[in-house]
């Protein structure tokens, strides 16, 4: 078979594992939930009882990251260009944007979009204030602006680190610029900075409870609406951290899986 058929079959292959997993993920969701109401009928706890609760927000948190991250991921590598493309005016502006966004806390940067943008007449009067009214859209802005200044820095140390030699290589044989940043500089680079990533990635699960501070009840929104029903903040609180910790739980286990399928000279042998 040629290879545009083989890589034609690979992409269906790959649509096809995705819609599955997906899938997959929402009858266990569903599932899982069913149980947990189960058990908090037999069990009497409040920690429980709070968990599930909390638990029917996790949809709400996960939306946050599925829409933020993918296009964090796409605009960190593009402003990583930027910095390195030797054009002084983009690398500067670029250079400019991550030093006030690294420099400033997402709380600020989370209001500021949140109250801050609809007390300008302009924007309200705009087609932006459609997304921009809802509060979703505004945490998810303010966490793939947020996102994109630190995951630009790590991509541009991965591109920079790139061996002078692995690019004369690529230039011997013919490639173009384009050509040899699609098949060897950001392949590399991307590989290199996987667990740097990962640790934004990680970063970026905990960073969306400060969405709750808006009026979009995710789970530590509903935490804090339980706290203030209950009266009982640690068992609120508890429910939540450990919803936090089962998404970081995945989270970290994709990021090994992406680190050994794309990295096999650094697998340990158990």
């Amino acid at each position: 078979m040629s290879n545009s058929v083989i890589q034609f079959m690979r992409l269906h292959l790959s649509f096809f594992v995705i819609g599955f997993s997906v899938l997959f993920l929402i009858c266990l969701y569903f599932l899982f939930g069913q149980i947990l109401i189960y058990i908090s009928t037999i069990i009497d706890s409040l920690i429980l009882i709070n968990l599930v609760k909390v638990y029917k927000a996790l949809p709400n948190t996960v939306y946050l990251l599925i829409f933020s991250l993918p296009i964090g991921f796409i605009l960190s590598l593009i402003f990583a260009l930027g910095r390195v493309s030797g054009i002084k005016l983009i690398s500067k502006t670029i250079s400019t944007y991550i030093f006030i966004i690294r420099g400033t806390p997402l709380l600020v940067q989370i209001y500021l979009i949140y109250f801050g943008l609809g007390s300008v007449e302009i924007i309200r009067e705009s087609f932006l204030w459609i997304v921009l009214k809802d509060p979703f859209w505004c945490g998810v802005l303010a966490l793939t602006i947020n996102t994109v200044a630190y995951g630009s820095e790590i991509f541009r140390g991965g591109i920079q680190s790139i061996e002078k030699g692995q690019v004369e290589s690529g230039l011997a044989l013919g490639f173009s610029k384009y050509k040899l940043m699609r098949k060897i500089i950001l392949p590399i680079a991307i590989r290199k900075v996987l667990p740097s990533y990962g640790n934004e990635l990680i970063l970026m699960v905990k960073a969306t409870s400060l969405v709750s501070l808006t009026t979009y009840m995710e789970m530590t929104g509903i935490a804090r609406k339980i706290m203030a029903t209950t009266f009982a903040p640690v068992e609120a609180f508890i429910a939540a951290g450990i919803l936090y910790l089962f998404l970081n739980f995945i989270m970290v286990q994709f990021v090994k899986y992406l680190e050994w399928k794309y990295n096999p000279h650094l697998r340990i042998s158990d």
